[in-house]
């Protein structure tokens, strides 16, 4: 891009990042939302209500969000949520969460996404965040700029009408039919509960709850009001969809143990009148095997969800807990936002250490490919097989597959 001018002042906002003929940018200010908001419904298809966006932006990273203008007006933007994050082994990490990146059409394939990128990327590592996350619209943009995908969502059908647990699997009850707004401290318990224990998981606001629970016409989707199931150690937040059958929509599961993950799926095989139940679940959920019949669940589409940048990577690969004894020297690229580097990365006990070195490296990979395999839903062998990570040495190599691994599967706390 060319850079020349500024965009139009608006009170309170640092001067601009960069300027040029047709595009400058700057850091967003108060004046700025509005036009953010048309952007967003011009990019994705529709406007979010108003009280949404609020509670979003009460969770935007102050100061951080870069805008582009072409004069008046608004045709970029790129903001940053400030999340607390779950590694393997249950630290917590801040971590800059990335949404609401967009561009006009009207000025698609003018640098101005690449542009927006440097400045955003540049803020958060002044702003001291290890990690960045965000939830890819297009899978082919964002590995590029270092992002691999670090956890996968399988959309799956249950054909209720035929589904029993299996004659092994016990009765286990405890399970309440709730108003979800009466048990909200309940459910706010148990998901933190849950997310301090998930790799993926993230902290959850009180506006974020206050928004799930208003249960807006908007968020429904041609759905009933939200309905609710209680366990001790879990819940599940569903709504009905009623046309030529009725069916259930699971909106929310969370299981902190084995036990409330099967006594929720055994209330839920019990609504009568339901013709199926679609959930999103993870790679490694045992449903198919709590039924008698695996074929009554039907999986319709698998997608990545959660992708992770690796900003500070000795801080955040000496975050969290390992499964396997490994030193090796990784070399990390990061062709497009210039990161990446060198590094000895040495795991014993379960902890690693990981500092600069010169040594020859016996490990290259992208940083997306580091990102990827963080929390343990991925296999470096994986990445080696289809030549996108180097390791001549078959022992290593599965070394570091059994070292990156997680005991506890990697989730999504939630969509951002």
């Amino acid at each position: 891009m060319r850079f020349d001018r500024g965009c139009d002042s608006v009170a309170g906002v640092a001067g601009p990042i960069s300027t040029s003929p047709d595009v400058t940018l700057r850091f967003a200010g108060d004046d700025d939302w509005p036009a953010m908001r048309r952007l967003a419904a011009t990019c994705f298809g529709s406007f979010r209500d108003a009280e949404t966006t609020a509670v979003w932006r009460s969770m935007a990273a102050r100061d951080g969000v870069v805008i582009a203008c072409d004069g008046a007006d608004l045709v970029g933007m790129a903001l940053p949520l400030d999340l607390e994050l779950t590694v393997p082994g249950g630290k917590l990490l801040r971590a800059a969460g990335i949404t609401w990146v967009a561009v006009a059409p009207t000025h698609r394939r003018r640098g101005v996404l690449r542009a927006m990128f440097v400045e955003l990327h540049n803020w958060i590592t002044r702003a001291g965040y290890p990690i960045a996350a965000l939830l890819a619209s297009e899978a082919t943009i964002y590995s590029r700029f270092g992002y691999g995908p670090a956890t996968d969502e399988i959309s799956v059908s249950v054909d209720r009408r035929g589904a029993e647990m299996h004659s092994s699997v016990p009765r286990m009850g405890g399970v309440r039919v709730v108003d979800p707004v009466t048990h909200r401290d309940q459910l706010a318990d148990i998901y933190e509960r849950w997310r301090r224990r998930t790799p993926g998981g993230l902290h959850t606001p009180a506006a974020l709850w206050d928004e799930v629970l208003a249960d807006r016409e908007s968020a429904r989707r041609g759905g009933s009001p939200l309905f609710a199931l209680l366990h001790a150690d879990g819940f599940v937040m569903y709504r009905t969809h009623v046309a030529e059958t009725k069916s259930v929509e699971v909106t929310k599961f969370t299981a902190v143990t084995p036990d409330a993950h099967i006594a929720l799926w055994q209330t839920l095989l019990g609504l009568d009148l339901m013709t199926s139940i679609t959930a999103d679940i993870h790679p490694g959920d045992p449903l198919r095997y709590l039924l008698a019949d695996p074929r009554r669940m039907r999986t319709v589409n698998t997608e990545d969800a959660l992708w992770l940048r690796i900003i500070d990577i000795p801080a955040v690969l000496e975050a969290r807990s390992y499964l396997h004894e490994v030193t090796a020297v990784l070399d990390v690229s990061d062709d497009e936002l210039g990161g990446g580097g060198r590094y000895l990365l040495s795991i014993s006990d379960g902890r690693a250490r990981c500092v600069p070195s010169d040594a020859p490296a016996d490990v290259r990979l992208d940083l997306s490919i580091l990102g990827s395999i963080y929390l343990g839903a991925h296999r470096p062998s994986v990445f080696a097989a289809a030549h996108r990570l180097q390791c001549p040495d078959p022992q290593l190599l599965r070394g570091l597959d059994l070292a990156f691994g997680s005991e506890v599967p990697a989730e999504l706390g939630f969509g951002f």
